[in-house]
Order: structure tokens, then C-alpha cells, then sequence
């Protein structure tokens, strides 16, 4: 079920926005998304820079509407996106320290969530999008791996793994064997990813939440009802 290894990505510096390349030989045309305020085109493989970045510019105000919709429907977050503030992967806090430059896609550097934005960008959502992208791309690794992992110690052949954004819930079960898990669930202690991992793999069993799934969830997790009474507590608080 190994994913291929992922390009190495590319952006596009736009106004009030930064867009992620991604390149795939699965369509023949463009797509523009924006996701909880992040942006993202979708091109075919061979598609040059300059006539990414011509679209970027035609879609700039529908891009950038989609974004302020976006920031107008969003809760408001305590979070200023400063250097000094702290955010959470697999549990553990990691400073913020933001740097002028060119654009480039964050990194953990000594301890430390590197943010790398052009000259005279300061705009916190625009760093907000770069954390997100971080959290989400380490994300699809680090859950990759856990399914890899727990799928056979339950005993089950996922047919595939998605990562999505859930307002409600930490992650989906198809009818058709694929799994689905909230990207924001690698905020929390590796404990309770794990338990999310196993409660999903535990669904391909069992289609519900009768005694005989939380029996197979407790042989793999036994204090699973520890892991679930942390969600309800701290939850809500995961996110950038």
C-alpha cells in the first residue's frame, strides 16, 4: 500500500498568497485550490512555470476572495504567528522563528519551525499556510507509516489511506476498505495518533461500535479509553 515517494514540490509567489506546484501525469488541464486558505494548482506534469504562474495572476481576485472567505469563516485563533510561539508535532512543542527571504517550505532546524518569507511579507496567514503545508506533508508520512504498521497486527489490508481535513471527527471508514484520517490528529502524543490509526484499521472489521470493535481496538490499544478521554479534553485545541 506504499505511496511513491513525492517531487520535490514547487511555489509560486503570488499577491497575498503563496501557491504550491503540484505536478501530476493524471489530468490535462489546471486546477486552482484553496484549501482552509492555502493554495494549491494542480498541472499536468510538463506544464511550464511561466504559464502556472500567468494563471496564478488571471485567478488572482477569485484566489484571494476564496482566501478572505475563508479567514471570515475561520474561529479566531490565539495564535500570531511570531516568532517565539510554540506549535505541536506528535506532542511535543516546537518554537516558531520566522526569516526574510525567498520563499521557502518550512523546516524543523535545531529544535525550531523554520518559516522562510519574502522580504516585506508579513502577513500571519501567509505563515499560517506554511505551517499548515508542514504539519499536512509530515502528516501523510508519518500516517502512511503508522497504517503500514498496525495493519497487520489487526489483521487488515487497507485499500488505501486519504488525509483530510475534518471539522468533527479524526477519521473515516469506507465501505470499500479505504481509510481516511484528520491531518490534525499529528498534533497530538504519538499514543493517541496511534489509537486513531488502530480505531479506523479496527473499522474494517467491524462497521460500527459494538462491544466486539472496541474488543479488537483494546488488544492493540489496551488504555484506549485513556486515548479517547484525551480527544474529548484536548481536541478541539489541535490545529495551526
Amino acid at each position: 500500500m506504499r505511496n511513491a515517494q513525492p517531487k520535490q514540490s514547487e511555489y509560486i509567489e503570488g499577491n497575498g498568497f503563496i501557491a504550491e506546484v503540484i505536478r501530476t501525469n493524471r489530468i490535462k488541464s489546471a486546477d486552482i485550490r484553496v484549501e482552509e486558505g492555502a493554495v494549491s494548482v494542480v498541472v499536468p506534469q510538463a506544464l511550464a512555470l511561466d504559464r502556472i504562474d500567468q494563471l496564478l495572476r488571471d485567478k488572482k481576485q477569485w484566489i484571494n476572495d476564496k482566501i478572505v472567505l475563508h479567514r471570515g469563516a475561520s474561529p479566531v485563533s490565539e495564535k500570531r504567528y511570531v516568532s517565539g510561539e510554540s506549535f505541536s508535532y506528535l506532542g511535543r512543542n516546537y518554537r516558531l522563528k520566522l526569516s526574510r527571504g525567498k520563499y521557502t517550505p518550512v523546516k524543523l532546524v535545531q529544535g525550531r519551525l523554520l518559516v522562510t518569507m519574502p522580504n516585506g511579507k508579513k502577513e500571519a496567514h501567509m505563515t499560517r499556510n506554511a505551517l499548515m503545508r508542514w504539519f499536512k506533508h509530515n502528516a501523510e508520512r508519518k500516517l502512511q507509516e503508522k497504517v503500514e504498521r498496525y495493519a497487520p497486527i489487526v489483521g487488515v489490508e487497507p485499500k488505501g489511506l486519504g488525509i483530510k481535513s475534518f471539522k468533527s471527527r479524526w477519521g473515516s471508514c469506507s465501505s470499500k476498505g479505504k481509510i481516511d484520517l484528520n491531518w490534525k490528529i499529528i498534533m497530538a502524543p504519538n499514543r493517541i495518533v496511534d489509537y486513531v490509526v488502530v480505531h479506523e484499521l479496527c473499522h474494517l472489521k467491524h462497521h460500527d461500535h459494538s462491544p466486539k470493535f472496541w474488543q479488537q481496538v483494546e488488544r492493540v490499544i489496551p488504555d484506549y479509553q485513556n486515548c479517547k478521554e484525551w480527544l474529548k479534553v484536548n481536541g478541539s485545541g489541535l490545529g495551526v
